[in-house]
């Protein structure tokens, strides 16, 4: 398991241990981690689990593939460290691994 910290837009932190090889998007809906929508389950087509990564976080990840920054034209308040956390996978590397959630994802 891994510890991933969920940061409600003006609320609170959700840390929650996410089992390795879910996605950080998994790992909210599971949880029930309010402000994740995942409307498309994780198949990286609706922007419904769009994320920014905590900034001490944002060099550590890979960059997103083609794919993702396409679908990432479709969320909300889209900033340089936006991701979709269906395409964030989860690992003992990113244990404590912080992500903001916006204020919608609609």
């Amino acid at each position: 398991m891994t510890t991933i910290h969920y940061i409600e837009f003006e609320g609170p932190t959700h840390e929650i241990d996410v089992e390795d090889g879910w996605s950080v998007m998994k790992g909210a809906v599971y949880n029930a981690v309010p402000g994740i929508d995942a409307e498309c389950g994780g198949a990286c087509t609706c922007a419904t689990c769009h994320v920014r990564v905590d900034e001490a976080w944002a060099d550590r990840l890979p960059a997103p593939d083609p794919a993702e920054r396409d679908t990432l034209e479709f969320a909300k308040d889209v900033g340089e460290r936006s991701r979709l956390a269906c395409q964030l996978k989860v690992h003992p590397g990113l244990h404590g691994l912080v992500v903001h959630l916006p204020e919608s994802q609609t």
